[in-house]
C-alpha cells in the first residue's frame, strides 16, 4: 500500500510539473499549491460573476451551481472507475475550475441539462479520456461548451437583453424554475419572456453587429442601436472590465503567462484595427472587439491554460496572436458570433507544433542540419 501511494504521488508531481513548464517555477511539487492556484483563479472570476449576475440575473450563478456538481460528481465516479484516491484528487479544484469557466460562459437561462451535457462531456472526455489533469491537449471547458453549442444552437443563442433594456425582472426562485422546469412559477416560459423583449431577445451585441452587417447596414448606424453604449453592447462592456481586473490580479498574483493574454489581445486588436481602418462602415472597432461577448473571460481564463497552451517563448506569442486573429475571422465571416471557443480548440492542436518549431535551443546542442543525415 505504501509503494501504491508513493507512485500515486510520483504521477501527481508530474503532471503538476507538467502544468507549470509554461512559466511557473517547476520546482513546486505540493498538491496544496495546485490547490491554492486553482482557487486563486476562481476567486478571480467573482468580478465577472458579480457583474453577470448584476446585468444578466441570477441564471448564472444558478448554472455555475448545477456545474459544479455536476463536475464533481463526474470527476469522483470516474476516479473511483480508475481506482484513484478521488476524495484526494478532488481537492485540487481543477473540476471545480472547468465548471465555472463553464457555467460563466453559457446563457444565464439555458436549460439545466445542457449544462449538464457541458460539463460531463468536459470531464469525462475531454480531460478523463485521455489521462486526466495535465495529460488532456484540448481545454476541457471549451470542448464541453462546443459540444453544446453545435449541439443546441437555439437555446445557447437565448440570451436575455442587459438589464437596463428589459423590463423583466426574473426573481431567484423564478429563474431557478425556469432553467429546471422550462417555466416560472407563474407558468411563463422563455419564449414568451423573451418575445417581449423589445426585439433584443437572443441577440448579444456580437450576433446582432454581424446581422446588421449582412443586412447592409454601416457600423455608424448599428452603434446607435439601444443596444449599445456607442462602442460595445450594454451590459458587456463592465462584464469584460470585471474579468479584466480579475486577470490582471492573476497575473499579478503570477498564477498565468501574461504573455499568452497580451497576445491575444494583440492578435484580435491588430486585426480589428485593420480592416477597420481600410472599410470602418463594415467592420467593428479593436474596442467593440474587446469589450463584447466573453472576450477578456477567454484573454484571462482560458487561453491561459497551461496544459494545452504553447510553451515555449516564442510559441506563447504565436499561439494567442493566433487565438486572436482566428477569434475575428470567425466572428467576422463564421457562423458563430462569439469564436474564441472555437479559435482555442483549433490552436490547441497546433500547440504541439508550434513548441516543437519555436523551441529555444539548449546551451551546447548544435542545431539541426536541413541535410543532416545525408550519406556524402
Amino acid at each position: 500500500m505504501r509503494w501504491h501511494a508513493l507512485k500515486q504521488r510520483k504521477k501527481k508531481t508530474k503532471r503538476i510539473q507538467l502544468m507549470f513548464r509554461s512559466g511557473h517555477s517547476i520546482n513546486i511539487h505540493s498538491d496544496n499549491h495546485l490547490r491554492n492556484m486553482m482557487q486563486l483563479v476562481m476567486l478571480a472570476t467573482i468580478p465577472g460573476l458579480i457583474t453577470l449576475i448584476y446585468f444578466f440575473g441570477w441564471g448564472v450563478l444558478i448554472n455555475i451551481i448545477i456545474a459544479s456538481t455536476t463536475a464533481l460528481l463526474t470527476e469522483a465516479l470516474i476516479l473511483k472507475a480508475r481506482h484513484r484516491d478521488w476524495q484526494q484528487e478532488l481537492k485540487d479544484s481543477s473540476a471545480l475550475v472547468t465548471a465555472v469557466l463553464i457555467g460563466l460562459a453559457l446563457p444565464p437561462l439555458v436549460p439545466w441539462w445542457i449544462t449538464v451535457t457541458a460539463v460531463f462531456f468536459a470531464i469525462a472526455f475531454a480531460k478523463h479520456l485521455y489521462g486526466g489533469l495535465g495529460y488532456n491537449p484540448f481545454n476541457p471547458a471549451m470542448v464541453g461548451y462546443v459540444l453544446v453549442l453545435i449541439s443546441f444552437p437555439v437555446q445557447m443563442t437565448a440570451w436575455s437583453p442587459a438589464s437596463p433594456l428589459w423590463s423583466e425582472s426574473l426573481s431567484f426562485f423564478d429563474t431557478f424554475s425556469l432553467i429546471m422546469h422550462g417555466q416560472t412559477s407563474s407558468g411563463i416560459t422563455l419564449e414568451l419572456l423573451l418575445n417581449g423583449a423589445d426585439g433584443f431577445s437572443s441577440a448579444t451585441p456580437l450576433d446582432n453587429m454581424k446581422t446588421k452587417l449582412t443586412e447592409g447596414l454601416m457600423t455608424s448606424e448599428i452603434l446607435n442601436s439601444k443596444l449599445y453604449s456607442g462602442f460595445a453592447g450594454v451590459g458587456w462592456v463592465w462584464v469584460n472590465i470585471a474579468f479584466l481586473f480579475g486577470g490582471l490580479f492573476l497575473i499579478w498574483k503570477k498564477c498565468i503567462v501574461w504573455q499568452l493574454s497580451l497576445a491575444m489581445v494583440l492578435g484580435l486588436s491588430i486585426t480589428a484595427l485593420v480592416f477597420n481602418m481600410i472599410a470602418g462602415d463594415s467592420y467593428a472597432s479593436p474596442l467593440f472587439h474587446l469589450l463584447s461577448g466573453g472576450t477578456m473571460l477567454g484573454v484571462f481564463f482560458i487561453v491561459t491554460d497551461p496544459v494545452t497552451a504553447a510553451t515555449s517563448l516564442k510559441g506563447r506569442w504565436i499561439y494567442g496572436i493566433g487565438i486572436g486573429v482566428i477569434t475575428w475571422i470567425i466572428r467576422t465571416w463564421g457562423g458563430y458570433p462569439d469564436a474564441i471557443a472555437f479559435a482555442v480548440l483549433l490552436m490547441n492542436m497546433a500547440a504541439p507544433t508550434i513548441d516543437h518549431y519555436s523551441r529555444p535551443i539548449a546551451y551546447g546542442e548544435q542545431p539541426k542540419s536541413s541535410n543532416q543525415g545525408d550519406v556524402s
